[in-house]
Order: C-alpha cells, then sequence, then structure tokens
C-alpha cells in the first residue's frame, strides 16, 4: 500500500519528539545496564508512554499509521544517544516484528492484541530462527500438531530475544513436514501465543554486546496454542513473514548508522580536547582523514536507507536498497565506532568512554538479520543476473 512521504517539518518533528524521551536516559544508565544486563524496563515505558511503539500500528487500534520512513527516522534517533542497539532493540520489535498480525491477523485478533503492544502492556519475544536451520526458514523442524481446540508444539529456537521478559510469542512452525510439502515455503504456520513458562524451557545465551536486551534458546514442550491464536491460513505462514523483511533491514541501517553517528561525534570531541606533544590530537591528519572518511560513508549509507524506506512507503520495489542500506549501513557504523576506540587510544579499551561498548553493540548489526554474504548473493543474483549460487 503506497503512502503519502513524511515532509522534513514532520521528519525534524519525530526526531525532535524521540530525542525528546530517549536524551532522558543518559551514558550512565547505558553503561549500568551493559553491566547488570537487565531489561531497560524504564526506557520502555518512556517510549511506550510518549506513543512512540504504535508507529507503525493502524490508527483504528491506537498507532499512527506511519511508514519505514517515519520508523527508520524513529530508530535512527533511539541509537544515536548512547543506548545502542540495546535502546533499539528494546522498541525496534514492536515496529514491523508483529507485522503479521497487521496483515493477515482477523478484526478480532488485532483488537485483542495490538494495543496492548502499543501501550507496552505485553512484550512479545520471536521464535523463529533454529539452530539446524539459520537464514533456511524452510528447514524449521518446531512441529504444531492438530488437536482438538488448537495445536500441540515441540521444538527449540535460538536467538530468541526478550524471552526472559516477554509474556507473548510469536512463533514460526511446521504443520506439514517438509519432505511431506510440494514446495518447501508450504506448510509453515504463525502463532501468536501466551509464552507458557510451564511449557517453555528458555535459557539465556551470554553474548558480546547487547546484553539489555536478552537472547536466548527456547525448549518447547507441549504448549498448546488455541486455534484462536494462529495468525491467516495454516500453512501460509512462510508468506507472511516476508512482509516485515524489508523494514527489518532498513530499520536496522538506520540504527547501525545512528550508532557510528554516535561514536564519531565522541570520537571528534576527544580528537579536540585530547592533547599529545602540546596540540590536540584532532590537528593531526592521521586522527583527521580516517574520521573525515567514516562520516562520508555514513552519510552516504544514510542516503541509500531513505532511498529504500521511501520505495517501500509508495508501494514500489525495494530489495535491492534494502538490503544494500542493511550492508552499508552496518559496515559504516561498525567501522566508525572502531575508529572512535582507536582515536581515543588506550583510552578507547576503557568503559568509562563508552566507545568500546558502541562498538561491541554496533558489530550485531553487520550479523543480523541477514548476514553480508547473503546480501552480496542477493544483489548478485537479483542485480547483476549473476547464476544463483545457493
Amino acid at each position: 500500500m503506497s503512502r503519502s512521504l513524511p515532509t522534513e517539518d514532520e521528519r525534524n518533528a519525530i526526531r525532535d519528539g524521540v530525542r525528546a524521551v530517549v536524551t532522558k536516559f543518559g551514558d550512565d544508565y547505558w553503561l549500568a545496564r551493559d553491566d547488570d544486563g537487565a531489561f531497560p524496563r524504564e526506557f520502555h515505558r518512556a517510549m511506550a508512554e510518549a506513543g512512540w511503539l504504535g508507529m507503525t500500528m493502524p490508527e483504528e487500534y491506537g498507532g499512527a499509521g506511519l511508514g519505514v520512513t517515519e520508523a527508520a527516522i524513529m530508530m535512527h534517533e533511539v541509537a544515536s544517544h548512547g543506548g545502542a542497539m540495546a535502546a533499539a532493540s528494546t522498541v525496534h520489535i514492536n515496529l514491523f516484528g508483529p507485522h503479521p498480525i497487521v496483515v493477515k491477523g482477523t478484526p478480532e485478533q488485532k483488537a485483542r492484541w495490538v494495543p496492548r503492544l502499543i501501550a507496552g502492556q505485553d512484550q512479545v519475544a520471536f521464535g523463529f530462527t533454529e539452530p539446524d536451520a539459520g537464514l533456511n526458514t524452510t528447514r524449521i523442524k518446531t512441529f504444531a500438531e492438530k488437536v482438538p481446540g488448537g495445536y500441540v508444539v515441540r521444538g527449540q529456537k535460538v536467538w530468541t530475544s526478550t524471552a526472559q521478559v516477554a509474556n507473548k510469542i510469536m512463533l514460526l512452525t511446521r504443520t506439514t513436514k517438509y519432505e511431506d510439502c510440494k514446495r518447501p515455503t508450504d506448510g509453515i504456520t504463525i502463532f501468536y501465543a501466551d509464552l507458557d513458562r510451564a511449557k517453555i524451557d528458555v535459557q539465556r545465551i551470554p553474548k558480546m554486546g547487547r546484553k539489555a536486551v536478552d537472547s536466548n534458546t527456547i525448549f518447547i514442550d507441549g504448549l498448546f496454542i488455541p486455534e484462536t491464536d494462529r495468525i491467516g491460513e495454516e500453512g501460509k505462514g512462510f508468506s507472511y513473514i516476508l512482509h516485515s523483511l524489508n523494514p527489518e533491514r532498513i530499520l536496522i541501517a538506520a540504527e547501525a548508522i545512528g550508532i557510528g553517528q554516535d561514536a564519531l561525534r565522541r570520537a571528534t570531541r576527544y580528537a579536540k580536547e585530547r592533547v599529545v606533544f602540546d596540540r590536540p590530537i584532532g590537528q593531526n591528519q592521521g586522527i583527521q582523514h580516517p574520521l573525515a572518511e567514516k562520516w562520508m560513508y555514513l552519510e552516504s549509507s544514510w542516503l541509500m536507507t531513505m532511498r529504500a524506506a521511501e520505495l517501500y512507503d509508495v508501494g514500489r520495489p525495494c530489495g535491492a536498497e534494502a538490503n544494500s542500506a542493511k550492508f552499508l549501513g552496518a559496515r559504516a557504523g561498525h567501522d566508525a565506532a572502531w575508529q572512535a576506540v582507536m582515536t581515543h587510544g588506550g583510552f578507547g579499551y576503557a568503559k568509562e568512554y563508552h566507545v568500546e561498548r558502541l562498538y561491541r553493540e554496533a558489530s550485531l548489526t553487520r550479523l543480523a538479520p541477514i548476514t553480508e554474504q547473503l546480501i552480496l548473493s542477493f544483489i548478485a543474483e537479483k542485480v547483476l543476473e549473476l547464476p544463483k549460487s545457493y
């Protein structure tokens, strides 16, 4: 569905509104969450109360009904003020993760679920990825067996975010085994269910960064899901998740760029203040030139991100642009964060300067939700018309 693009004044209003919330949570808050791993509930609540969790949700259920362009601007701002991926992931999951509900949910399901997501009353974990399938989603094995009144689910998921704190789970399952389907994409069904901890064992994955937003391996054994919690038709779920893939890539790009720009600001400030051999280190071209180069990469990747978002919002194909934005934005953000560490020298390794944390947070954007290698393969095949390589 085509949307009108926001004006410059509307874009600035989003930035100003989001900034007013996120700047209440300073470096000390995010450093504490990086240390203790506690979910940023105060930040999540503040974003919900300000109405930002419903930005892309339908207006009839209390959302703003806005597009990917506005969401990308919002998430860029969220990531730009010290919270990095911890802040972004706290709210990102609300924007297009639940999109199958909006696209294929019944009016009753939308009325039951969407307002609670907008208000921050429900937090949802996403059980999509599996250890033996990875990005080959058609090879998932978690199985939902049809029983009277619903389904009983058994299986395993990995990299399930926020499962430590969530009360709902969006679950991708097979209702027909892979070998019994005519096409690999057949037989996949989506549910939005209560996260019943009596039937779902949640085990946290210790990881490099984004400690405050947990990632988990989950084991599902005998979870009953009523038929009323199935989204859309049985066996048609694979096509439903495609609606959110390009928006997710665009938002990750925006977040990575925001982190990189935050790191770059910190590096340039330090370069002006740090005096060695009786001169600020920022006077040296060995410091200046890499920072200037990182600024150019960040700015150019932002243009690609906005291009992809605007194409999506006017209803035009944007697969190449969305994947390119994710690739370029993640690279630019990661490289800028690393240069910030290098600019600080030994102090870049110290937590008190925060750039080491930004570097760890930015690293995630190069890995998820799709690898650089698959993006390059996609561009090679779909844009350059080279033979399919996988």
